[in-house]
């Protein structure tokens, strides 16, 4: 019981930690959540950082979701115990304590905690994300589509009994989870109005700056 509970408690803390944020500040001395869509995550650090900053990031976030999983798999043999610090990992991201609890979608560590628990599902899910890439040069479609692919098919392995049925569990708790922190995405999406993949990247305007003088915003 205790391992579970050092191992899930663990999971949070690496999963907290803030790579694109240590990224930003260590590269650029910013900080990337005032700039783009405010996230810590891979697509941001990308238009704020550029591509290889952007690919560490990626790494890394994957590498914050995987390690978790499989250091639950060898010490308690427990796909409950896998569960529960592939979310805790993911919370980590989402709301790092290093960080003011201000991270990003943990989409990268989902996929490095799926990768780790059932790779097949992966794989199935990126040929979903390449596709709706290539086509729409949405980041933001592309991770809530390729994620709700995903999820459907856990729970679809689950159902049939061909694995084990705790891991639907990760599958209706990470899957809703990375939609909800995707809302303003959505909205975005449709009102026309998201930026696609290589734009965006502007400083962040804090809420109630004052308009430019002359009484009009630009």
């Amino acid at each position: 019981m205790m391992t579970s509970v050092l191992l899930v408690v663990g999971a949070y803390l690496a999963g907290a930690i803030p790579t694109g944020l240590l990224a930003g500040r260590l590269l650029r001395g910013v900080d990337i959540r005032e700039f783009g869509s405010g996230s810590t995550g891979t697509t941001n650090t990308l238009r704020t950082l550029g591509k290889g900053p952007a690919l560490f990031v990626l790494a890394w976030d994957i590498a914050k979701g995987a390690g978790p999983v499989l250091l639950a798999r060898w010490l308690t043999g427990e796909p409950l115990v896998e569960v529960l610090a592939g979310l805790a990992a993911v919370a980590g991201h989402d709301w790092p304590v290093y960080a003011g609890f201000r991270g990003g979608r943990g989409v990268a560590t989902t996929v490095g905690a799926t990768l780790a628990m059932l790779p097949v599902v992966v794989f199935v899910a990126l040929v979903v994300a390449a596709v709706l890439l290539w086509r729409w040069r949405y980041v933001s479609l592309m991770s809530i589509a390729a994620t709700v692919t995903g999820a459907v098919l856990i729970v679809a392995l689950a159902a049939t009994g061909r694995i084990d049925a705790v891991y639907s569990v990760w599958a209706v708790a990470a899957a809703p989870l990375i939609v909800l922190l995707h809302r303003g995405n959505i909205r975005r999406l449709l009102a026309g109005t998201e930026p696609k993949l290589g734009q965006g990247g502007q400083r962040r305007i804090p809420p109630n700056t004052p308009a430019p003088s002359g009484g009009r915003s630009r």
